[in-house]
């Protein structure tokens, strides 16, 4: 398994994608899959079915993991 550079907490920038030019934090890293999940950063819309935990139902957005190569680390803050 490869080692990172970049770990949870770490403010980075997209380079790649949809979200390209973002700066956002990193919530999560996935070093078996090579990939991360950013703050913000491509974010879907899941349906929930209505129940008794959610009565109205409804979309939930979340994010999906962004492949490591498409993120660098930056210094500092937004």
């Amino acid at each position: 398994m490869a080692k990172f550079k970049i770990k949870k907490g770490d403010l980075v920038q997209v380079i790649a994608g949809d979200d390209k030019g973002k700066k956002a934090k990193i919530l999560q890293v996935l070093p078996k899959k090579q990939q991360v999940i950013v703050e913000g950063c491509k974010l879907v819309k899941k349906a929930i079915k209505v129940s008794d935990k959610n009565p109205k139902g409804g979309f939930l957005s979340k994010e999906m993991p962004i492949d490591i190569s498409n993120v660098k680390k930056v210094e500092g803050d937004n």
